[in-house]
């Protein structure tokens, strides 16, 4: 049983029937098992991905950037272990991934043991650099501040940041979202995953809002109709008309998202009430 952390006072118990992995890596307390929605990753007591709504969140995390990028060849992963959003980037036409974890360990073990995401045959070719997805375990503060590298997308896909410390919180703070915009193409997308929707869980979203309009010439907003989860977009220069773009990009994206539609992007692409007025 994992009795995960919601907010002050509110905790969330999975039913955990069959525990396929439980250990502490350099980094984290790392437990896959299966629940009710299947095989499922948490970190930290943390539910990361589940078989049942893994998909969802990823496409949500992924797409909208996609169809925001100006051209769509490079593509940098920070965290996301599981592997899916470097998948969806090569069928959706990017030719080198750079995949950078710390953990070195999850990510083995997310192959090892997950459905989804890379298999562990897919992960060793990544880690030799043999294809378009190239596996880095190093720290992503690191490297960004030394690729000379340039992405048409940087995505960020991190354990929510914590109130306490918590060694991956300086990867949403304005400095590192700065780094991230210094080594976009012209016309590249920059996305964060931005925190939880709910008026009772919004803090690191609104703090995250407020960061990413600081830091970027235009910021998207998508919150996951189906997920309680919210991703942030940001373009260097002031863009208009950004869910036009989306919807009209949509049609001719290689990859073919399976839970977002026009509609999903017409709607989703507001900001809460009290997120749109905390700035």
């Amino acid at each position: 049983m994992i009795v995960e952390p919601l907010g002050t006072g509110l905790t969330r118990t999975w039913d955990m029937p069959e525990v396929l992995v439980d250990t502490n890596t350099d980094f984290q307390h790392l437990v896959i098992g299966t629940t009710a929605q299947g095989v499922s990753l948490f970190c930290d007591d943390d539910r990361q991905s589940t078989e049942f709504s893994q998909l969802t969140y990823h496409e949500a995390l992924l797409v909208p950037a996609l169809l925001l990028a100006r051209t769509l060849d490079r593509v940098l992963v920070v965290g996301s272990s599981e592997g899916v959003v470097s998948q969806i980037s090569v069928a959706a036409g990017a030719s080198v991934v750079d995949h950078v974890d710390i953990d070195q360990r999850a990510v083995e073990l997310c192959a090892e043991h997950l459905p989804y995401g890379y298999t562990s045959e897919e992960l060793a070719r990544a880690v030799a650099h043999d294809g378009p997805v190239r596996v880095h375990y190093a720290d992503g503060w690191k490297f960004l501040a030394e690729t000379q590298d340039r992405y048409d997308v940087v995505l960020v896909d991190l354990p929510d940041e914590r109130p306490e410390f918590a060694q991956h919180n300086r990867l949403y703070e304005e400095e590192f979202l700065t780094r991230c915009r210094s080594v976009l193409t012209e016309g590249g997308v920059v996305v964060c995953q931005a925190g939880c929707q709910t008026m009772w869980r919004n803090e690191t979203l609104i703090r995250s809002w407020r960061r990413f309009n600081e830091v970027f010439g235009s910021t998207v907003y998508y919150g996951s109709d189906e997920h309680e989860w919210a991703f942030l977009f940001g373009l260097a220069e002031s863009t208009p008309d950004t869910t036009a773009r989306m919807l009209e990009r949509l049609e001719t994206l290689p990859y073919r998202p399976e839970t977002i539609d026009a509609d999903a992007l017409r709607g989703n692409t507001i900001p809460p009430y009290s997120v749109r007025k905390s700035l």
